[in-house]
């Protein structure tokens, strides 16, 4: 009899933090009745018979998890949009639209253009790339912006 009772009592205990943990791990949106938190309690005070309210009552099914949707396929979430916020962002899209077809049909750069002729170059010198070889004169392919022969630096 002693026997019987020890394994009955060690049955209730693998019982009672079986549903502790099990209660603790699930989503609150799988608690049904009350709160989490009410149900932690019930399964803590009462060691056997709130595990056995909470896996008769207050387990919910996974079949019965909230279904999570994007904002634009929740009708509630498009029904709560007002007319003039879809206005405004419908505003907002035709701008951004317009503004990278005027980006995109733009054929000139929108940097600045490159400056051809030496800074420091009078009128009378030698256009870029028009200077002898070799002569060290400015706009030669041998020069670098000094005036020196040798490597660009």
């Amino acid at each position: 009899m002693a026997r019987l009772l020890l394994i009955l009592a060690l049955v209730a205990v693998l019982f009672w933090v079986y549903t502790i943990v099990d209660c603790a791990v699930q989503p609150p949106s799988r608690h049904r009745g009350v709160s989490k938190p009410a149900w932690m309690a019930i399964v803590i005070l009462l060691p056997v018979l709130g595990g056995i309210l909470w896996f008769a009552i207050g387990r919910g099914r996974a079949s019965q998890t909230v279904v999570r949707r994007a904002p634009d396929d929740d009708p509630e979430f498009l029904g709560r949009m007002t007319a003039s916020a879809r206005a405004e962002q419908d505003e907002r899209i035709r701008r951004l639209e317009e503004e990278l077809a005027r980006l995109d049909s733009d054929a000139d750069d929108p940097r600045p253009p490159k400056k051809t002729a030496d800074p420091g170059a009078t009128p009378g010198d030698a256009a870029p790339g028009k200077g002898a070889p070799g002569t060290g004169a400015p706009g030669t392919g041998d020069d670098d912006t000094r005036g020196q022969r040798g490597a660009v630096g």
